[in-house]
């Protein structure tokens, strides 16, 4: 853990994603950097700021409440196993990856009887692309993966957010934030925007829990399994807490919540293995403001991986290193892009080691099938 700025950073620090968090702590908030961290839209992505009185549209991002979900399964795994590129392809049939898709079938439920859809605008304006597109997955790195653990028991993980009801909240409240010197919008939570914003993030969030919960029980349908536990965490949120004796808004923008005892599940590339973690309570959890990671963290960006043919550069990652190392580690991969390959991410084992104080692993998950959406697929509702 690195304190030379006055505030935990985790693993390597990336100056241009330090640079971004200071922009956060100028504001007045106390931070923190996972140690998956890179640049993001105005806070970076593996940053933790929290505010006594404020709250940052920009901070949560347009994804509100993107978030993993991960259920344990009781079908035996040999037999997963034995038909899982059967089952794959069934999930990316049930299942709607890509931008601005709607599902495949209606999904009603009962967050759409909620009065503030008729209360806001911007809900207002939202709601039937909302109701559409429950349950659909979203391009970029989400993803639906099935699992095998240490122990032979059988998993489903689940990465998305609230889709285009988030990104059209965010717009909005970003426009209306009060901007700082240092480039972050803010809405004071006494204001009337401030609230609408929060009313409106928390709908979001149920939201994007009823979507994972559908895709969750879709694929375990898929696969003739019970779900007999789950672990379901948001890691672009913002929760009331208290640090320090202190009352905050925290905005975990792409970090997961980890108090001691609390579960939550982290993926990794689509070639290597994720975790069930939870948290430990030490010094090093309270620096942290009792966050970690909430993946492995990029360390090449899209464009780089993917190269421009019409302006003669060449991608740094090939379709065929891509599917080498896919097909080393035992995966059938449905969809997924070389701009989501192993080899732009950092490695999750070395991410969760600069976290070792304050979290432990449970379980480790080997993936055997990833569904993605595929390379073709450009996803304005993520972040």
């Amino acid at each position: 853990m690195n304190i030379e700025h006055g505030f935990p950073i985790f693993g390597e620090p990336q100056e241009a994603a330090v640079k971004q968090i200071i922009n956060a702590r100028d504001t007045g908030a106390r931070v923190a950097l996972m140690a998956d961290h890179h640049v993001g839209y105005g806070v970076p992505i593996g940053g933790v700021a929290a505010w006594p009185e404020h709250i940052s549209p920009m901070g949560v991002g347009y994804d509100i409440a993107c978030g993993n979900k991960a259920v344990l399964l009781d079908a035996p795994a040999q037999k997963v196993k034995a038909s899982i590129h059967k089952i794959m392809e069934d999930i990316v049939k049930k299942v709607s990856f890509g931008v601005g898709r709607k599902n495949n079938e209606s999904v009603d439920h009962e967050l759409f009887d909620d009065a503030l859809w008729a209360e806001l605008d911007v809900l207002k304006a939202a709601k039937e692309r909302a109701r559409s597109q429950l349950g659909t997955v979203g391009g970029g790195n989400h993803y639906v993966d099935v699992f095998v653990d240490e122990q032979e028991r059988v998993w489903v993980g689940v990465h998305f957010g609230s889709r285009g009801l988030g990104h059209a909240i965010a717009t909005e409240y970003k426009r209306l934030s009060e901007v700082s010197e240092a480039g972050i919008g803010l809405l004071s939570i006494h204001s009337t925007a401030g609230q609408d914003y929060l009313a409106a993030m928390e709908l979001a969030g149920r939201y994007a829990y009823a979507g994972r919960d559908w895709v969750c029980q879709a694929a375990a349908k898929i696969i003739g399994g019970k779900i007999i536990d789950e672990v379901h965490n948001h890691h672009n949120f913002a929760w009331r807490e208290e640090h320090g004796g202190e009352q905050l808004w925290v905005v975990r923008k792409g970090a997961t919540p980890a108090f001691p005892g609390q579960r939550g599940f982290v993926g990794s590339s689509m070639a290597e293995d994720s975790v069930i973690l939870e948290g430990i309570d030490s010094a090093q959890a309270t620096a942290a403001l009792r966050s970690t990671v909430h993946g492995a963290g990029r360390v090449m960006g899209r464009k780089a991986a993917l190269g421009d043919r019409k302006r003669g550069i060449i991608g740094q990652v090939s379709e065929r290193a891509m599917l080498r190392s896919v097909q080393e580690a035992g995966v059938v991969l449905k969809g997924g892009g070389v701009d989501e390959s192993m080899h732009v991410y950092k490695r999750l084992p070395d991410v969760l080691a600069a976290h070792s104080e304050s979290v432990r692993v449970l379980h480790r998950l080997k993936p055997i099938g990833v569904a993605m959406a595929g390379p073709d697929v450009k996803d304005p509702y993520k972040d």
